[in-house]
């Protein structure tokens, strides 16, 4: 078996204008013919600094390192990542992401894109996002997935430093598989967003935060609707999938309930 080669054009360094930076990151995984993983594509600009670290098995680990602050008002950030058929990946960051405020008021823009073959291995486990005052931020998320793969998706929020107001933060969080649609929800919290903060939404808490699990065993073997404390829920998706919710008065508490549902799931 020979490993799978990926050529790619030298990408530019990050375009800084008046209103924020551009810039982009780019991981490709692919199995290395040594019933490993290789990464033959792992490349960043301006804030985006992604490390390698050393391999678990069948798995690779890329790690981002934030190399500026980002995103501020007015930037506009893409990170991509693609895991090939047979591939497996862990993705984390060293930090969390802070959304800081610009110079001219402009909302901020983070996208980030994932493509998982088939018999893949996904596992997304960065670092929460930092909503600091005075910030804007609109973050979408697609993820489009084979029959066969298999993903682990953690997304976290802050809402706010210590002793500070949220900033406005939108996130959109898409998940589909073999084409269809598995999971699509957007939030909005913070100056604008009507009742973001009420007993229907955050209750008064300042971290929200949501685990999705894809793996075709729960086709056989679907997940059972769990309680995992009094703000926290593990509950079957229409697919062979899980999602938990959680609020929680900080991120410790918010990762605690998630690393409890992903250890009753067994991932």
């Amino acid at each position: 078996m020979s490993a799978t080669t990926v050529r790619t054009a030298p990408r530019p360094a990050a375009l800084a204008t008046g209103f924020g930076v551009r810039a982009a990151a780019r991981v490709v995984a692919v199995p290395d013919g040594r019933g490993s993983t290789g990464l033959p594509v792992l490349e960043g600009e301006g804030p985006f600094a992604l490390r390698r670290l050393r391999p678990a098995g069948r798995e690779a680990r890329a790690c981002l390192v934030g190399a500026m602050s980002a995103p501020l008002g007015g930037d506009a950030l893409t990170l991509s990542a693609t895991v090939a058929d047979r591939a497996a990946l862990r993705f984390t960051t060293t930090a969390a992401t802070i959304a800081l405020p610009g110079r001219t008021g402009a909302p901020a823009a983070y996208d980030t894109r994932l493509d998982v073959g088939e018999d893949a291995v996904l596992r997304w486990l960065p670092e929460p996002l930092i909503s600091a005052g005075g910030s804007d931020l609109r973050m979408t998320t697609r993820v489009d997935l084979a029959p066969s793969a298999r993903l682990v998706f953690r997304e976290e929020q802050v809402l706010g430093r210590a002793g500070e107001d949220t900033g406005r933060l939108v996130t959109r969080l898409t998940v589909r598989r073999a084409g269809r649609p598995l999971f699509d929800q957007e939030l909005a919290y913070g100056p604008g967003a009507p009742g973001w903060d009420g007993g229907a939404v955050l209750g008064g808490y300042r971290a929200v935060g949501q685990l999705i699990v894809v793996d075709p065993a729960f086709e056989e073997r679907p997940v059972e609707r769990t309680l995992l404390g009094e703000t926290a829920v593990l509950t079957p998706l229409a697919g062979p999938a899980a999602l938990v919710t959680a609020v929680a008065p900080d991120a410790l508490c918010l990762r605690r309930y998630l690393d409890a549902a992903a250890n009753l799931m067994d991932w």
